[in-house]
């Protein structure tokens, strides 16, 4: 990554070519012909790093990010309060690695006394933590003058009268130190050694969710978008366990040249499962067929919802707990459709066939009393044999009770003019039928059985 004429970061395999930091962009373009630069986007980078200072607020909801004078460069969390909650230290350090990793990020993670301390042994890859203030400046001294706040000019001065770790900085005389470089640099190792205090401005997350990633080429498959939707969705997962809430619909935005195309995903209930939601993501995606190659993507999510904390047993028994119904819904919706699946509900309607309407999965119905009448329901009434105008099936029909009058639907044009019975078969099973009332003979039908 150059910034202006100079190097301001490489990877490990220009490294091991010769390539450093600071290093003229001229220099390393000679010492490793055909060396791929890449400017920095400074926007890009802030809107990176808020987008992890978001997630990683499922550990604490104190995050602080690094102002540095080239602009934010990393994340702080202070920890203390969560050690137990998350089973200590190397439990936060191990989530924090892996979720950075998921997210496609690679972290250097350190934890020291104070702030600045931890970011200064970040900044050197410096692992092991550091739990003792007495302990931190053994440990500062030692590292490279490269980790501090400081221009290039400084550090050319500091490497100029061989200076080149903190321990030698701290070693100079202060008076001259703050005259020459000014009190900058020695409030940077105060705050690091924890002489000063360094008051720090939280993170304060966004009310609504929206991450976007470029792709480092055109896509031109859907399911091939799978692996990108995955880093924002654990975006999106930490975010939503920060601000304790979930979300019941969010939105994959794919950006083509001049186009965009927007894949809605929804969920039965609020959740904020991420691994939920790459599942439902990646069934969306392998139906798609795109209509332009894909050069960009975002997720967005526009309202954050209150979600239902479920009470616990004192005894975990496995068997005790009911299908994830929810779960099976909302993948079948993501493969087949919204309107593919639905549940059902009743309606304030007499003729039996209208008595329903299609409703959210898992919607409560109005409490309707329709007296004596059957859950199945025939798909078209079947007309009945008669016997000296008794109606048959199987044999003469004994009737048990009614008639139940229906005259309805006059103003759908599905007039509805019924006597309706409960009748015995031979088979001594329970039908229900009606005759047609308003015609001169009006016909017996059979529709619907009892359990």
């Amino acid at each position: 990554m150059a910034e202006n004429r100079h190097v301001l970061d490489c990877n490990a395999a220009a490294f091991a070519l010769g390539v450093r930091p600071r290093m003229a962009r001229a220099a390393a373009a000679a010492l490793v012909p055909g060396l791929r630069f890449c400017e920095r986007d400074a926007e890009a980078e802030r809107a990176a790093l808020e987008g992890v200072a978001g997630w990683a607020g499922c550990y604490t909801p104190n995050v602080a990010l690094v102002a540095r004078a080239a602009g934010p460069s990393g994340v702080l969390l202070e920890v203390s309060g969560s050690l137990k909650l998350f089973g200590g230290l190397p439990a936060i350090t191990t989530g924090l690695v892996r979720g950075a990793h998921e997210m496609g990020f690679t972290a250097g993670i350190a934890s020291a006394p104070t702030a600045q301390g931890a970011w200064l042994l970040a900044r050197a890859g410096a692992s092991s933590p550091c739990l003792a203030l007495a302990d931190l400046p053994r440990r500062l001294q030692p590292l490279p003058v490269e980790v501090l706040d400081c221009d290039a000019r400084t550090l050319a001065t500091l490497e100029s009268v061989g200076v080149r770790t903190l321990g030698e900085v701290l070693a100079l005389p202060r008076a001259g130190l703050a005259r020459r470089f000014g009190a900058a640099l020695t409030d940077e190792l105060d705050r690091a050694l924890g002489t000063r205090p360094d008051p720090r401005t939280f993170f304060s997350p966004p009310e609504l969710f929206y991450a976007g990633l470029e792709l480092p080429a055109e896509v031109r498959e859907a399911g091939a978008l799978v692996f990108a939707v995955q880093r924002l969705i654990t975006q999106l997962g930490g975010f939503l366990a920060a601000r304790d809430g979930g979300i019941q619909r969010f939105r994959i935005e794919l950006f083509h040249k001049e186009a965009r195309t927007d894949v809605e995903i929804g969920l039965v209930r609020p959740g904020r499962d991420a691994g939920h939601f790459a599942l439902l993501a990646r069934e969306k995606l392998s139906s798609l067929a795109l209509r332009e190659p894909v050069r960009r993507i975002a997720l967005a999510a526009d309202e954050v919802l209150a979600i239902a904390h479920e009470s616990l047993d004192l005894l975990d028994d496995a068997l005790k707990r009911p299908g994830d119904w929810h779960g099976l819904i909302e993948r079948l919706r993501a493969r087949l459709g919204d309107r593919a699946v639905s549940g059902l509900a009743t309606y304030a309607e007499h003729r039996p066939e209208a008595a329903w309407r299609a409703a959210e999965p898992g919607a409560r119905s109005p409490a309707l009393e329709f007296g004596t009448r059957p859950l199945w329901l025939l798909q078209k009434p079947k007309r009945l044999q008669e016997v000296g105008s008794a109606p048959h099936c199987e044999g003469p029909l004994a009737l048990l009770a009614g008639p139940e009058r229906i005259e309805s639907g006059w103003w759908d044009g599905h007039d509805a003019a019924r006597d309706y019975f409960v009748a015995r078969a031979p088979t001594e099973s329970l039908l229900w039928v009606y005759r047609e009332r308003g015609v001169e003979r009006g016909h017996w039908y059979l529709h619907g059985i009892f359990g």
